[in-house]
């Protein structure tokens, strides 16, 4: 088992008004934003924890403090791609990711294909390595009333030999 590794990323931000909403990398038109110290990206965020997480490497907030002013405003991607970096330095590879992202609105899957294509991109990872849902609050609690957006993300990793040519962050 020492060659597979398992991590689960959450995060949680507020909607605010105004858009667009950014979320997996993609902007989507809607009336309101989430507010974050970075560019808020809910699901980036989850699949930097899940990847740190997975090689014991912290979290999201570890690797960049918001503390920091060079974070202020940073893009999401950026930082999901400095943190797979990192996890592949040291002998790891993303098998696959499953995402779910709990918003009442918008609804996520007309933004679906945009999304794994563009986590796809940033991870160079085939979109069928790559799982993204999205489910409703129901009316209920935080969600459900539109207040906030969470997601969530599982990520296996497994070991890669090093120095193996064609050894990237996926694939």
């Amino acid at each position: 088992m020492e060659n597979y590794r398992v991590g689960i990323g959450h995060d949680t931000h507020r909607l605010t008004d105004g858009g667009p909403l950014r979320i997996g990398g993609v902007d989507i038109p809607f009336e309101k934003h989430l507010e974050g110290h970075s560019d808020a990206d809910v699901l980036l965020h989850a699949i930097t924890d899940a990847i740190l997480g997975a090689a014991s490497l912290g979290d999201i907030g570890e690797m960049f403090p918001d503390t920091d002013p060079k974070n202020k405003n940073k893009d999401s991607a950026d930082m999901l791609s400095a943190a797979a970096e990192r996890v592949i330095s040291l002998g790891w590879k993303i098998a696959n990711l499953d995402c779910v992202i709990h918003a009442q609105k918008p609804k996520i899957l007309p933004y679906r294909d945009a999304i794994l294509h563009r986590i796809s991109e940033i991870l160079v990872l085939r979109p069928d390595q790559i799982g993204v849902k999205g489910k409703t609050g129901e009316g209920i609690g935080p969600v459900g009333q539109g207040e906030i957006i969470q997601a969530q993300c599982v990520c296996l990793l497994h070991r890669i030999e090093r120095g193996k040519p064609g050894d990237g962050i996926g694939f």
